[in-house]
């Protein structure tokens, strides 16, 4: 009635391939051999592993769910095995002499209950012979220790990737599933997809610790590895060394690797990575204060596809990282360096000479460079595209000069200057000269920098389409039209932030001629700025589509009423926040005008505009999308106005600090559109004491900060 079997245990150890290969191996026994030689070759074999080791897979088979389908040793034991059922021991397995039950019971309690009995070395010949699906990420689920065993187990050392040979390592193609096991979501183990089709993790300061690092490791080895890692620490990260070595041996095909403020790491994390992940093409380091040359010597020799490298606060990287990078990486497109003040002007500028047919886009700030550095720059930057230096303390006048008369930085499109003092208007006329492609060119915080300069940048930049000049005091409004009137047909943008040289001019501007090519204009707190100004202005650009005045408490309706009057073009984007002297006259005018193309409008500050304001806008404005009225005196009519008019689609509104908004408005608010995405009523008491949680559940699709 039952299939005989001699023991379960003994039939799972004799049908593992690899219990038979190392027996044979071993010479324990011949192919022709009885059984029971094998039986025996088996037994000698396992000794050093113990029972437990060998029916892993039958266990997992089995979903652990019965335990007593494990019997031990004992000889002579016939039992019941039927498919899926409970073992019934039958009636002479029972029945035995007494000094044979003595001698059993003896050797079941010197048996090993558990696995985890046995040595590591031991365990991690079993579990590197799990295949690298499902079956992996349930076993390092069992304990910490299974874990970090599975998490050390590196290429050369898996079996089922020894088994496809070294030829799976240096494909691109991701690993066949295994279709005996599914293979989980990523979704289910907190990993995302990119639109480049890799796998991507990002952990903050709470949750990066070694163990996350481990599980990781694990649990994306089944999903064709790791691509892209992000670990976002602070001062108290528990992240070591441990935790990379782990990424290091289990993701191979890893691309992408920022590390910020991990002070626990060093070169030895590092160097794993650069023996485990040869593809690496991106890393980011900030605030490692334990990584040095050593780590970064180690990066250049192992990962040759580095195409991008970032630096930031680690203090103890100097030139001899930098050039073994330049030897090393000769396809790096990109470098970041910042506040290393053991890089000099040896570390830039073997970094320039070895990769100057590759690199094209440059970040220094706060280095200890001088102008040697800005000169080789110029001489071997023909492939840059982008430069941006900040801060360089010790570079002046000469360094920029020679960069840009050495003529050699043809590709250049766009430049940043900031807090350096050797920008002067002689430096910005031979930039002018040496980049004929430049296109954007921003500088901030040059107190050397006069209208001469923007004179000889608008007769020599031809391609030039955006100026930025931030903190330039020497810049006068007098320059600001000489540029207006020479620059070419490409000029789109000009940005004058905090400039005090910005004011009125002493004398009448006479009839001038237009600038029909610029189109968005950014005049920001600069107090000497009025009305008078911002006429003149305006009329000199008839084209403007975008404008931002935030910040000007001198302007007035009658220098915004000319804007809404003479554009010929349709204002898209108008920042007015803080211009605290606008009233409903010009608001009104301006939305009359430019409704049907205006699209962000932002009031927040004026204290002058009212709910006429409002009304104006929900019977003109069908294409705005953002607007924003904090602080404004507004009521809960105006707030009326806005939610029940049917023209309006808008994506983000902002009441912020309406005083005047009381608990009425929140029904109206209730009934806006699907359209809505973000809701800002912080600073409105009445509406935060009498429950914006309703407010919610009817917006339930809506972000609201209150």
């Amino acid at each position: 009635m039952f299939r005989e079997v001699k023991n379960p245990m003994e039939e799972e150890i004799l049908r593992l391939p690899w219990v038979k290969r190392d027996c044979h191996q071993m010479g324990r026994f011949s192919e022709k051999g009885s059984r029971a030689q094998l039986r025996e070759s088996c037994m000698h074999t396992l000794e050093a592993f113990g029972d437990e080791e060998l029916p892993l897979r039958w266990l997992i088979r089995s979903n652990f769910m019965d335990s007593n389908i494990i019997l031990s040793l004992a000889p002579n034991v016939d039992f019941c095995y039927p498919s899926g059922k409970r073992l019934r021991v039958t009636a002479p397995s029972i029945i035995r002499g007494e000094g044979e039950m003595k001698t059993y019971g003896l050797l079941k309690k010197q048996q090993p209950c558990s696995i985890d009995v046995l040595p590591d070395e031991c365990l991690f010949e079993i579990l590197r012979r799990l295949p690298r699906s499902q079956t992996r990420s349930i076993a390092a689920c069992v304990s910490k220790r299974w874990l970090m065993l599975l998490s050390s187990i590196q290429p050369s050392e898996d079996m089922q990737m020894v088994q496809k040979g070294s030829e799976l390592l240096r494909s691109s193609r991701k690993p066949l599933p295994d279709l005996n096991y599914p293979v989980p979501l990523a979704s289910d183990l907190n990993l995302d997809i990119g639109s480049d089709g890799y796998l991507s993790r990002c952990l903050e300061a709470d949750e990066a610790t070694d163990i996350r690092l481990a599980a990781i490791t694990v649990c994306a080895s089944g999903l064709g590895g790791l691509g892209k890692l992000k670990i976002r620490g602070n001062s108290t990260c528990k992240i070591t060394d441990g935790g990379l070595s782990a990424i290091g041996r289990g993701c191979s095909f890893l691309r992408v690797l920022h590390i910020w403020k991990l002070p626990l790491i060093s070169d030895a994390g590092l160097l794993s990575i650069a023996n485990g992940c040869p593809m690496l093409e991106n890393l980011d380091l900030c605030d490692c204060p334990g990584v040095t040359d050593k780590g970064l010597v180690a990066i250049a020799q192992k990962c040759p596809n580095l195409i991008s490298l970032s630096i930031d606060s680690c203090s103890r990287i100097s030139n001899d990282g930098l050039q073994a990078v330049g030897r090393g990486c000769p396809k790096l497109l990109s470098i970041s360096i910042k506040d290393c003040p053991l890089v000099g002007d040896k570390g830039i500028s073997n970094l320039m000479i070895c990769t100057a047919s590759s690199l094209k886009k440059i970040k220094l700030e706060n280095v200890n460079i001088s102008d040697v550095s800005l000169a080789v720059i110029g001489h071997y930057g023909k492939a840059v595209t982008s430069i941006s230096l900040t801060s360089l303390q010790k570079v002046n006048e000469r360094g920029f000069w020679v960069m840009g008369n050495a003529r050699n930085m043809v590709s250049l499109t766009s430049c940043t200057i900031s807090c350096c003092s050797g920008v002067t208007d002689r430096s910005l006329e031979a930039i002018a000269k040496g980049c004929p492609l430049l296109m954007q060119l921003g500088i901030r915080m040059s107190h050397d920098l006069s209208d001469a300069g923007l004179t000889s940048l608008a007769g020599f930049a031809r391609t030039l389409e955006s100026l930025l000049l931030e903190e330039c005091n020497g810049i006068t409004l007098g320059g600001v039209f000489d540029l207006l009137l020479k620059s070419y047909s490409r000029f789109r943008s000009l940005a004058l932030v905090k400039c005090l040289g910005i004011r009125d001019l002493p004398f009448q501007v006479e009839e001038l001629p237009t600038c029909t090519s610029l189109q968005s204009l950014t005049i920001r707190d600069s107090p000497g700025f009025t009305s008078t100004s911002l006429s003149a202005v305006v009329k000199i650009n008839p084209n403007l589509r975008q404008i931002d005045l935030s910040g000007l408490v001198g302007v007035t309706d009658t220098g915004l009423l000319p804007l809404a009057e003479s554009s010929r073009c349709g204002l898209v984007k108008a920042n007015l926040g803080e211009c605290v002297n606008l009233s409903d006259a010009s608001i009104s005018a301006l939305v009359e005008a430019h409704g049907s193309s205006l699209k962000l409008l932002n009031l927040a500050g004026c204290k002058m505009v009212t709910d006429r304001s409002l009304l104006a806008i929900s019977a003109n404005c069908s294409a705005l999308k953002d607007l924003d009225v904090s602080r404004c005196s507004l009521s809960d009519f105006g707030v009326a106005a806005i939610a029940s008019a049917k023209p309006l689609s808008l994506r983000t509104l902002s009441l912020a600090g309406c005083a005047g908004v009381t608990k009425r408005s929140l029904s109206f608010l209730g009934k806006m559109k699907e359209s809505l995405e973000g809701l800002n009523l912080q600073q409105c008491k009445v509406i935060k004491t009498h429950g914006a949680g309703s407010l919610g559940e009817k917006l339930w699709w809506c972000e609201i900060l209150s």
